[in-house]
């Protein structure tokens, strides 16, 4: 990985480099991404899109988020326990999303397995593999960031056991991120005090 430190915007704030432009990443930088995210639904949703995410850009999923909402029941893990044969298949001809058959059946899939649990159990399961956050120094550059780590392997691991699809060790640390579970903001990215436990 080349190693790349905060850079300071036009507005004089210094970013992840990553979270520069264009603007949508620059307000989910700003704004979601390592900021804590709870309840069942929510979480849903950041698994969804992290499986749809596989293989694309982010932003991708990003401008396409709106769309994902609406075709998919705003992630009601309910609602979309429900979705029948014809719900998949207007969900391929649905230019909005992905149109992706396996992460679309494996997210109908995963809302089925687990809308069988008790109401907050996917929120304290994937919070149950944060790691203690006075043991992880601010990564200083990107170089500092890692793809994997043992708890989003465990993490992993588990969400699979339980029957939960398309989530693997890669994908379980960038919803780790996403969601809070660690800070990845680098050191000197304003933004990395914003996050609260």
């Amino acid at each position: 990985m080349t190693e790349k430190l905060a850079v300071t915007g036009a507005d004089g704030l210094a970013r992840c480099p990553w979270g520069l432009e264009p603007e949508e990443y620059r307000d989910y930088h700003d704004e979601e991404w390592g900021r804590p995210v709870r309840g069942d639904d929510a979480l849903f949703e950041r698994i969804s899109l992290e499986a749809f995410q596989s293989g694309l850009s982010w932003l991708t999923i990003l401008r396409r988020r709106p769309g994902f909402r609406a075709a998919f029941a705003g992630f009601e893990i309910a609602a979309v326990a429900k979705f029948t044969e014809e719900d998949a298949a207007r969900l391929l001809a649905d230019p909005g999303i992905i149109r992706n058959r396996l992460k679309i059946e494996a997210t109908l899939r995963n809302a089925r397995t687990i809308a069988d649990w008790a109401e907050g159990e996917l929120t304290e399961l994937i919070w149950s593999f944060a790691p203690d956050a006075t043991t992880r120094p601010a990564p200083r550059s990107t170089a500092d960031v890692p793809a994997t780590t043992p708890e989003s392997t465990a993490l992993a691991r588990e969400l699979k056991r339980r029957g939960v699809r398309f989530v693997g060790p890669t994908t379980a640390y960038a919803l780790m991120q996403a969601c809070g579970l660690v800070n990845d903001h680098l050191a000197d990215c304003h933004a990395r005090g914003a996050m609260a436990g």
